[in-house]
């Protein structure tokens, strides 16, 4: 097996993946705050650790990923007081939407994902272990953490003690020993619709706390990838990690793993900014690659190294479509099911190689198109698909079809058959543009024209 590396955010460095317990792999990563549909930038941590699993398990880890939902947090509270609903009925709406709008992307679901709602116990209980260490304390019903009794505080955002601010506000402060102390659990406020009991009195948890108790319930402790967007290092993640310390004498994870963000003129993607993508939206954007829009949005978001920040726009959704179409149009060539000529496995090896290296996706990708470049040198039928298969499969797209086959010409209907004497005689008269024009007309009814040196045929595209 191959040595596979990753970069940590608390070290700062890339380390050796040496999983706690030999040939399994746990992995958290945190999912979306359910209060709106979700954006294409949340979407990039679902996809970034969904296929960083895929490549795991081929590699011959048994992997465990969890994602979880938090369907409990201020947010919601306010979106289903504007929307006038409840914030259980909010949430289990924009729940239900978050899991439709990521199963299009074709990638499955986690092996578990978690509600903040259904793990109340974890949660309380593992506030009393705080109480009880001294490492929190309750006021009025509020119960928060003492940030200075934990000497790791800021060892995983390098941020100075007294440089942080945990963007609570005012709310609180008056109850707090020091304002950089942060919630544990919040007592029921007016307004506020739902609550559960504890024994500091009715409320709900604070954001960090829920995703330490999801993910130790499920996981453990010193599980081996965190993961979740560079926005949540501080104060999120930073105190989950202090959490655990704390209660549980341990660290919470092995490796802390952060995607970068997705950018939209100049500033990072967030629904509190307003400058979104919803990804359900992305999902339906018209394009080449027609109803192959999750393949288009995979490959946008593992176009740039996940550690960077990612530029959205129409363009670069339209230049991921034709890398999609240039994979399935090389497919067509192909042998399915045959094996690769020898010579062209050193494009496999270097596809996994980078991959095994912090999880390198534009470097697999720059191999897989070495590998589809040779591939189209070659006299066609005489490759077979079996390697470009394997490679598509880590990136979730092994049920990539090719773009089409040649067929009779009986089988043409005949507006097809028309728009293509029409772009011959535009092409003769050199009205380029027209000619273009006539070639997306007939990729809208789902032909492909293929310039040949006996004259042009039309290939029906598969879909």
């Amino acid at each position: 097996m191959r040595e596979i590396r990753l970069h940590d955010t608390r070290s700062g460095e890339v380390m050796p993946l040496d999983p706690r317990d030999p040939g399994k792999v746990g992995i958290y990563a945190c999912g979306p705050t359910v209060y709106s549909r979700i954006h294409i930038g949340n979407a990039r941590p679902f996809v970034v650790f969904s296929l960083l699993k895929r490549f795991l398990e081929h590699e011959g880890l048994e992997t465990t990923l969890v994602i979880n939902v938090t369907d409990v947090n201020d947010k919601i509270y306010a979106a289903a007081l504007d929307a006038g609903m409840t914030s259980v009925d909010l949430a289990a709406e924009k729940t239900g939407d978050y899991i439709r709008d990521t199963s299009l992307l074709g990638l499955g679901r986690p092996d578990h994902e978690p509600l903040a709602s259904a793990t109340m116990g974890p949660i309380v209980e593992y506030i009393e272990r705080l109480v009880e260490a001294d490492h929190a304390y309750s006021r009025e019903g509020d119960v928060f953490f003492r940030v200075r009794s934990d000497p790791g505080y800021g060892s995983l955002s390098h941020r100075r003690i007294e440089d942080m601010d945990q963007g609570e506000g005012v709310e609180g402060a008056d109850r707090k020993d020091d304002p950089l102390d942060f919630a544990l659990w919040k007592a029921e406020k007016p307004g506020e619709d739902k609550s559960w009991p504890s024994p500091w009195g009715s409320g709900r948890p604070g954001w960090h706390i829920e995703c330490s108790a999801m993910a130790e319930e499920l996981l453990g402790v010193e599980f081996d990838i965190h993961g979740g967007g560079s926005d949540l290092v501080f104060p999120h993640h930073e105190n989950e990690a202090a959490q655990t310390r704390a209660a549980r004498g341990a660290e919470l994870a092995r490796i802390w793993m952060h995607n970068g963000m997705i950018q939209l003129t100049g500033e990072k993607m967030a629904k509190s900014v307003g400058n979104i993508a919803l990804l359900h939206e992305v999902l339906e954007m018209p394009g080449e690659s027609g109803r192959h829009a999750a393949q288009t949005v995979v490959m946008y978001l593992i176009s740039g190294h996940y550690r960077q920040p990612l530029a959205f726009s129409v363009a670069e959704i339209h230049d991921a479509e034709r890398r999609v179409y240039r994979i399935r149009e090389a497919l067509r060539a192909l042998s399915p099911g045959a094996p690769s000529p020898a010579d062209m496995t050193r494009h496999r090896d270097a596809f996994f190689a980078a991959l095994a290296d912090d999880f390198n996706t534009p470097k697999a990708l720059a191999a897989l198109f070495e590998w589809v470049r040779e591939a189209n040198r070659r006299v066609a039928k005489t490759v077979g698909d079996a390697d470009l298969r394997e490679m598509l499969g880590v990136l979730g797209m092994g049920d990539m079809q090719a773009v089409g086959a040649t067929v009779d010409a009986g089988a043409i209907d005949e507006r097809a058959s028309a728009l293509l004497a029409e772009r011959e005689r535009a092409r003769g008269e050199r009205d380029f543009k027209r000619a273009d024009e006539l070639r997306e007309q007939l990729r809208g009814l789902d032909w492909e024209i293929r310039d040949g040196p006996e004259g042009p045929e039309l290939i029906r595209l598969v879909r």
